[in-house]
């Protein structure tokens, strides 16, 4: 049923969520590249999410290679043949798995089905490819199931409800959106620049710009970057940014090279009470305690 080559140890594991339903993590902090291989039936929607670093597909016996890159995932289904998981990890990259049957997923989103194309009537015996970019919200649950480190008694508990909550995100809409009318995303200059915006307030965390001086930037009036920026990423320009300083001060602190007050410096903030209050508002737990969870 599974099989594996050149798997070194610590790089491979799997999580049983329920019966049909598997979280594989493949974690290669080693200086070579890393392949696995194993069975996957027809009945399974295979999501891919690359935390870090890259993963590349292999298929048909090497003839088709399909690369996934850092920030990006993978959604995999075709009811009609198997798709065998064969993958190459290279060095320092991170890749986390989810498998579903179809079955036990049209039971959690039933509702939806006119939503989530496939799930619809006329496309459930149909295959379906999807790749899309990985929200800072999954980020934050991807690096939480990378990095657990709870008792291993509540492990399977702890993964099930970060599953769902993954699989949430992956399919949350903004409730403003207008999927079916939605011009301004046919516009792939107006998306270049929400990219630009993204670039910017990333680089700029610590003293990013005003909502106006980024509109300015980009060349968008304010009301348009604010409503594609939210169409395009499921979020306001500055939850966005929120989410995403909040993983990158969690990533600081858990390399254990920065104290408190360093990172919120390095994440903007520049008194340690607020990035304190900031922190614990986003994981529910200050940064101290954190740290001291990881040496637990």
């Amino acid at each position: 049923m599974i099989s594996e080559e050149n798997v070194a140890e610590g790089f491979y594991g799997e999580t049983t969520v329920s019966v049909g339903f598997l979280i594989l993590k493949f974690n290669n902090e080693t200086d070579d590249t890393q392949h696995y291989k194993r069975e996957i039936g027809s009945a399974f929607l295979q999501f891919h999410f690359c935390v870090k670093g890259s993963v590349t597909f292999v298929f048909n016996d090497g003839n088709y290679l399909l690369p996934l890159r850092e920030e990006n995932s993978l959604l995999l289904y075709n009811p009609e043949k198997e798709l065998p998981l064969h993958l190459s990890v290279p060095a320092q990259s991170w890749v986390l798995s989810v498998l579903i049957s179809i079955e036990k997923f049209h039971a959690l989103f039933s509702s939806e089905a006119n939503y989530i194309t496939f799930l619809s009537d006329e496309n459930k015996d149909r295959k379906y490819y999807k790749d899309a970019p990985i929200s800072p919200s999954m980020a934050i649950v991807l690096n939480q199931l990378m990095n657990y480190n709870l008792h291993p008694s509540v492990k399977a508990l702890y993964f099930k409800g970060k599953a769902y909550e993954l699989l949430s995100l992956y399919f949350n809409r903004p409730a403003d959106m207008d999927v079916e009318q939605c011009p301004f995303l046919a516009d792939e200059d107006n998306v270049a620049k929400l990219k630009r915006a993204k670039q910017i307030i990333i680089a700029r965390m610590a003293e990013p710009p005003t909502l106006q001086e980024l509109a300015d930037e980009i060349n968008l009036p304010l009301n348009r970057l604010k409503e594609g920026f939210k169409q395009v990423y499921g979020d306001s320009v500055f939850s966005f940014l929120f989410d995403y300083k909040m993983e990158v001060a969690r990533q600081l602190l858990a390399t254990g090279a920065h104290n408190v007050n360093e990172v919120g410096l390095k994440v903007g903030y520049s008194t340690a009470s607020h990035f304190i209050a900031a922190f614990k508002k986003k994981f529910g737990t200050t940064p101290k305690k954190y740290l001291m969870s990881l040496s637990a």
